[in-house]
């Protein structure tokens, strides 16, 4: 657990979910993240492959951010990092549902959760890889500013059918 600026990062709990679905809320309000917007958002937070998540929460108790941590099977960039490092797709880890409420932003918060993502898949044994839908200038200028590396850029067809241009990012070795 981390605490600084009057910001807690901590592992995510059953009870957060009202919150981080609170919190996703606004996100797609001012950002439009999710693109589409889940028929069940908790649910969509929580993804079957999900191996961990974390939460930012504010000195008052307020979920305002969340980042999880999935198998890089079945990713994009986790199949495009394995194909490029003559690896297998198990050996990465994929950042997943990243997102800091507007309120909360400036606060290094994005940083932190995703250091959080790093360094628990660096300690499974996993390389970091994400991928970030074209239009999400903010979080490309981030994954950037942190030296991730941008590998390809892919179509995914998502599960209503449409097809989105999405970014695949690997973090850098030994980060």
């Amino acid at each position: 657990m981390e605490s600084t600026g009057g910001f807690e990062i901590r592992r995510r709990w059953s009870g957060d979910l009202d919150g981080c679905v609170a919190a996703l809320a606004g996100v797609h309000e001012a950002d439009g993240y999710p693109v589409d917007w889940p028929a069940e958002p908790a649910r969509w937070l929580v993804e079957s492959d999900q191996l961990a998540s974390w939460v930012a929460v504010s000195a008052g108790g307020e979920i305002v951010g969340h980042a999880a941590l999935c198998r890089g099977a079945g990713s994009s960039a986790g199949e495009v990092w394995a194909r490029r490092a003559g690896r297998e797709a198990a050996e990465a880890g994929a950042v997943s549902r990243l997102y800091v409420a507007p309120p909360a932003r400036g606060y290094g918060l994005g940083e932190r959760l995703l250091a959080s993502v790093v360094g628990q898949a660096q300690a499974w044994g996993l390389h970091p890889v994400l991928d970030v839908v074209t239009t999400g200038s903010a979080a490309v200028a981030l994954y950037q500013q942190l030296g991730w590396e941008l590998m390809l850029t892919v179509d995914q067809t998502w599960p209503n059918g449409s097809v989105v241009a999405v970014h695949c990012f690997a973090g850098a070795e030994g980060a």
